[in-house]
């Protein structure tokens, strides 16, 4: 690196924490804002204003996912921000980056000349958080169930980056593990790795037999239907992103547990999963021909 940057932290979990403090080691200059409830308090600047945080910065990290209910997510901010009032104390020259950005954010960016950079859908993050998520997954279940993973029938639904890291460390804790996709290139490899491949639409007959349900696909997948098929005790972990793939409220009525377990690098892995941030902004700074 050659160059030292201003950076503006706004928002976030403990992963934008480790994230800012990251950015600090490597001799950057580093603001936050809407980070001043974490468990741990930053020895660094927290900004009294908006305005304050972001004046100054070459570029603002927005966090992940970008937004929640009640305008930027901001859990472990004092003072609530909306993407309006953002909006507001940008310039174009600066170098917005978010994750998981929302869409008429960036719209109105646009109409602003600002670019926002969405960290969160560059492939080298998504392979990265697949590791802490993988991780986190397995503790979950680890905790939940009354029996060991160790000789345990687990059905992973979805084959991309995290059903696939998934499956091999299920299989290496000894769990007898099927996957289930939908397009028969992935059922290939599926059967090539030494897993049961089953199709996402063909799963009723195998339901019952599973002690534990891993999800990965962002689409509903198990509904009412497939639900009551489930053995007594069965647990359901849904790793998907919003909407998810699991009809929480009916499994809720039916007695199975369901888990959604969103966000899972920036509560098992913090450190690791700032560091994966790190480097991916710093990839799109490269890119931008900052750091040349």
């Amino acid at each position: 690196m050659k160059k030292q940057l201003h950076f503006c932290l706004i928002g976030g979990d403990l992963r934008q924490g480790k994230l800012a403090e990251c950015l600090a080691n490597d001799g950057h200059c580093v603001h936050t804002f809407g980070l001043d409830l974490l468990p741990e308090p930053l020895s660094l600047p927290q900004a009294n204003t908006l305005e304050q945080a972001v004046e100054p910065a070459d570029c603002v990290i927005l966090p992940l996912p970008m937004c929640g209910e009640n305008g930027l997510n901001l859990p472990f901010g004092s003072m609530p921000c909306s993407p309006e009032q953002l909006m507001a104390v940008l310039r174009p020259t600066q170098i917005v980056c978010a994750g998981m950005v929302d869409r008429t954010f960036a719209e109105r960016a646009a109409d602003q000349g600002l670019v926002v950079h969405d960290y969160f859908a560059r492939e080298e993050l998504a392979i990265a958080n697949a590791i802490p998520t993988a991780e986190g997954a397995i503790e979950l279940a680890m905790e939940e169930l009354p029996v060991t993973l160790h000789g345990a029938q687990a059905l992973v639904i979805g084959y991309g980056r995290l059903g696939r890291l998934l499956s091999a460390r299920l299989r290496s804790l000894g769990a007898q593990v099927s996957v289930a996709a939908r397009r028969y290139d992935a059922l290939a490899w599926i059967g090539a790795e030494g897993y049961r491949p089953l199709h996402i639409a063909y799963l009723e007959e195998t339901l019952p037999s599973y002690d534990v349900i891993f999800n990965t696909v962002p689409t509903q997948v198990l509904g009412p239907d497939r639900l009551s098929l489930l053995a007594p005790g069965c647990l359901c972990i849904d790793l998907a992103s919003r909407p998810g793939g699991i009809a929480f409220e009916v499994a809720a009525k039916q007695g199975v547990k369901a888990i959604w377990a969103l966000s899972l690098p920036g509560k098992v892995a913090p450190v690791t999963a700032g560091k994966a941030i790190r480097d991916t902004i710093y990839h799109i700074l490269q890119e931008l021909g900052v750091f040349l």
